[in-house]
């Protein structure tokens, strides 16, 4: 009895060592973009928070194999980018583009744990261009599209109407003061095609209404240019139609991904202006700040 009482006691410390030495914590979620290189903007951000480490070879456009090291207890989750808003309750943080992050009640500013960094100007990749055909990037036309778009009335039109959502890629006077109805002024204004010269310029996706502001330039200086945007429902197609020669301009990707596009597909387009930047910014429905957020994770 006392040999079967002993072998009890020894199974019964051998399992409660078990216990506490193999529960081993679960690592908590961070949902990313899992599209082309809003996924690198997203683990440089991560890198850039202190969660994880890159190969620095990797530059600008790191893919999940180039994750060198995990210094906190995460792990990394690729999502449908659109779907990220509605699913911040089942990670533990998720990092989200302006563009989904604003529609869903997500302010930058407010509520971001951290926010991506991006100068307005210099080699900064994500910054969002106007591309042409490089056999036409010096149409004086295109240049006198570009040259409207980098104007005051656009960049106020871009902070006041998306709210965080998109900043001006150019130089402008961010001490401005603008009346309440002054983007929905703009979003009001109709131009006359009649007489102008068209340009056709393939976007993506619903937020273009700077466009209108734009036009709203052109017609004040007379230039004669109507811009007639051509919308399409997947980002793999402006650039093929600009480079075929279906739309004159496109405006709907940052430096990176053209880049991989010439890269991949041998396109003969480039940019020829920059337009605006849209953060990415990291955010929680279960910690406010980025040091509570590793604290939850826990260290590696």
């Amino acid at each position: 009895m006392k040999k079967l009482t002993g072998i009890l006691l020894i199974l019964v410390l051998v399992l409660s060592l078990t216990a506490c030495g193999g529960s081993k914590k679960e690592a908590v979620k961070i949902g990313i973009p899992d599209d082309g290189t809003n996924l690198s903007r997203a683990l440089k951000l991560l890198e850039t928070a202190g969660l994880i480490t890159v190969k620095p070879e990797a530059g600008y456009t790191p893919q999940m194999a180039d994750i060198s090291g995990y210094l906190y207890n995460v792990e990394i989750v690729p999502t449908k980018a659109n779907t990220l808003p509605a699913t911040l309750d089942d990670y533990a943080a998720s990092t989200i583009n302006g563009t989904y992050a604003i529609p869903a009640g997500l302010t930058p500013s407010k509520d971001a744990l951290i926010i991506e960094k991006q100068s307005e100007s210099g080699d900064n990749p994500y910054v969002n261009i106007i591309a042409a055909r490089s056999a036409e990037k010096d149409n004086p036309t295109y240049k006198t599209i570009v040259a409207a778009y980098q104007t005051q009335l656009v960049a106020q039109f871009l902070l006041e109407n998306y709210k965080e959502a998109f900043f001006p890629a150019f130089a402008y006077d961010s001490k401005y003061s603008a009346d309440a109805n002054f983007a929905q002024d703009i979003l009001s204004y109709k131009s006359d095609k009649a007489g102008k010269t068209v340009v056709k310029v393939g976007v993506c996706g619903a937020n273009n209404d700077q466009w209108i502001a734009v036009q709203k330039v052109l017609d004040e200086q007379n230039a004669g240019i109507y811009i007639e945007l051509v919308e399409f429902d997947a980002y793999n197609l402006p650039n093929e139609a600009l480079n075929s020669g279906d739309i004159d301009l496109n405006a709907f990707q940052h430096k990176a991904y053209l880049n991989s596009e010439i890269a991949s597909q041998g396109y003969k387009i480039e940019a020829i202006g920059d337009t605006l930047i849209a953060p990415l910014s990291l955010y929680s429905r279960q910690v406010n700040s980025l040091d509570a957020l590793k604290d939850l994770a826990g260290k590696k």
